[in-house]
């Protein structure tokens, strides 16, 4: 019986691949929807990406534009050529980003009045990128005749507006623009065009001279361009902090803003971005009268723009005969195409002949199979009973799993409750204390500024072990996943400092960022920072006034080990020893009373082993700790 069957699909298999090998069947409806489906979602991934990285991004639109060319998809030509406008802007090559522009309006159908709006609109920002604001105001007035009522693109019209009055200097009519076009994109909810528009503003108020908002218009850009993911928007918000710093004299952060400025756009590829760090260097070097440093970026700049216009011919020659090798490969296809209509004649009696045979062997499979399937009854039947006693042999175990598991889960909830009850209810009480007081207008209003003051750190503290709290009993309950992503420690210590400034001006405490800038380390971003603040809050607990605190970084074959150091007072080897044991974990009061419930090691000790990476200690009584944990290395950067 198998001897036959194996015959026969070998004979089955052959007639097949002869029929496929004579006739391509032209494409159902359904495998045209599934071809369009396709064709959009490359186009949808090379939007999502493209100010990230735009090379890649055109490599999508170029596949979706080939799809779509073979298909006759015109909806999707236009989609795709849209796309590689909006690529080409992104790295400063205008000429190609308009040329797509015009190709994409040409095939796009009429019936889009909204596709037609993102044209007008990319061009228009083009144009004033190019320094032409006349053309640039005309098909911008055109995108929002075409835009209608929809919020999320005249929201881009009026932020390219905002953008052609900021290069004209009409610096109000800008700001107006900006404001209309943040109010309808939190209509959209389109959160990457909201984090652009901060970044526009940033630099409108600078213009303007107002360095205070300006600055606070920056910090928003800078966070949202990391949410986002738009790598040219942090370059060029990098070098407003730097340009915005070297008008307010302070040198050292416009130097720090623009050499990331500097570096990021290089990465990218964004030669405007790239070439304005440069002035910012020059200008800032020459006010310190370090002139071989301004001489030497002086050269760098002189050289980026004496090659930029040499380069932009090249590479736009280069990609138009890209463009017109993709279109000669299109019109082979379509060769091909009609020599096999050609010969669909011959094809259709060749059809019958094959579809009669595979007919006739279909008739003697059935047979075959009605036999083979009695044989087989029996012994489904003998695996079917054999699994269900499987299945319930299972489902015992996993109920005696599961009512271990709510007993450990009983215990953890009653020691959680003891020590919330125990450890949380001084700071509480402080702060109830100082409202009844304050009520009963005991403490005046300057009494109560001083007192909330010098309760400042207690709240804080209170409020990491709660935070503590909650990440460690949820990791104990339900397990923890990791969303891994390339970090900087450098940044992440930058934000740590601000995070404890106060506490550490309280207790005259220097902060030194050590950490190598620009080194990555793979892991989940908030785990890491969950880390350092635990380990930031117990260097500043137990360190007396005066004292300072180090964060260093350093970087092997294939691990990162990231250290907090202090000059505190230290621990013995049995303190230590005790620190990681759920059973017997401990906290001791800081230099200025300060308490904890010592969670937060134990915390940090499992999320770095979450991370692939483990957790030590180095510490002498009187002589300070050292903190470590090591994370895998981001190879990439490595």
């Amino acid at each position: 019986m198998k001897v036959l069957l194996v015959l026969f699909m070998v004979l089955l298999t052959s007639v097949v691949a002869c029929a496929q090998s004579i006739d391509q069947k032209p494409s159902t409806s359904e495998n045209l929807n599934t071809i369009h489906q396709n064709i959009g979602q490359l186009n949808k991934v090379a939007f999502d990406i493209y100010l990230e990285n735009p090379d890649s991004a055109r490599g999508l639109a170029e596949k979706a534009l080939l799809l779509s060319r073979q298909v006759k998809y015109t909806m999707g030509t236009a989609v795709s050529f849209l796309n590689m406008g909006h690529i080409y802007w992104s790295q400063s090559y205008y000429p190609m980003a308009l040329f797509c522009v015009n190709k994409a309006m040409a095939d796009l159908p009429k019936n889009k009045p909204l596709l037609t709006a993102d044209c007008y609109t990319l061009a228009g920002r083009v144009y004033a990128d190019l320094g032409n604001y006349k053309e640039a105001i005309n098909n911008l007035a055109q995108a929002e005749y075409f835009a209608g009522e929809d919020p999320g693109r005249l929201a881009e019209v009026f932020s390219e507006a905002s953008y052609v009055f900021k290069r004209l200097k009409n610096y109000d009519e800008a700001i107006t623009n900006a404001k209309k076009a943040l109010g309808l994109n939190r209509i959209a909810k389109n959160q990457g065009n909201i984090a652009v528009l901060y970044g526009r503003l940033t630099s409108i108020y600078a213009n303007k001279r107002d360095f205070k908002l300006a600055l606070a218009y920056s910090d928003t850009a800078l966070s949202m361009s990391v949410s986002t993911h738009n790598n040219r928007l942090r370059a060029t918000t990098y070098n407003d902090y730097a340009r915005i710093y070297d008008q307010l004299h302070d040198h050292n952060k416009a130097v720090l803003y623009a050499s990331k400025g500097a570096a990021l756009a290089d990465s990218i590829g964004v030669v405007d971005a790239l070439s304005s760090a440069y002035k910012v260097l020059i200008g800032t070097y020459e006010q310190q009268n370090d002139l071989k440093k301004a001489m030497f970026y002086q050269n760098k700049y002189n050289s980026i723009r004496d090659s930029l216009s040499a380069f932009n011919k090249v590479k736009n020659t280069e990609l138009i005969q890209d463009y017109f090798a993709l279109n000669n490969k299109l019109n082979e296809m379509a060769e091909i195409e009609r020599v096999a209509l050609a010969n669909k004649a011959e094809i259709k009696s060749q059809k019958t002949i094959i579809a009669t045979l595979a007919l006739s062997l279909v008739i003697v499979m059935i047979g075959l199979w009605v036999t083979y399937h009695f044989y087989q009854q029996k012994k489904f039947l003998s695996d079917k009973l054999n699994e269900r006693n499987e299945a319930l042999q299972q489902q015992k175990q996993l109920i005696e799993a599961q009512t271990a598991n709510l007993e450990t889960l009983s215990k953890i909830k009653d020691k959680l409750l003891a020590v919330i009850a125990h450890d949380l209810r001084t700071p509480l009480a402080n702060l109830r204390n100082i409202a009844d007081m304050f009520d009963t207008d005991y403490l005046s209003k300057e009494e109560v500024h001083w007192l909330m003051k010098d309760i400042n750190p207690t709240v804080k503290s209170a409020e990491l072990t709660l935070s503590n709290l909650l990440e460690w009993a949820g990791n104990q309950i339900r397990g923890r996943s990791v969303n891994s992503s390339r970090l900087d420690i450098f940044l992440l210590g930058v934000e740590m400092e601000q995070v404890f400034n106060y506490s550490l001006q309280k207790k005259s405490i220097g902060f030194i960022n050590q950490a190598s800038p620009g080194q990555s380390v793979m892991a989940d971003e908030n785990h890491i920072k969950v880390v350092l603040r635990n380990l930031i809050s117990n260097a500043i607990k137990f360190t007396d006034t005066n004292g300072r605190i180090l964060l260093d970084s350093r970087y092997e074959e294939n691990a990162a080990v990231i250290s907090v150091e202090d000059t505190g007072k230290g621990m013995s080897s049995e303190e230590m020893d005790r620190l990681f044991i759920t059973q017997t974990h401990f906290s001791q009061p800081g230099t200025l009373g300060e308490n904890g419930i010592g969670i937060g090691l134990m915390l940090c000790k499992e999320l770095i082993e979450l991370n692939g990476g483990k957790l030590w200690i180095e510490s002498a009584p009187g002589e300070g700790s050292k903190f470590f944990f090591s994370l895998p290395l981001n190879k990439e950067y490595a």
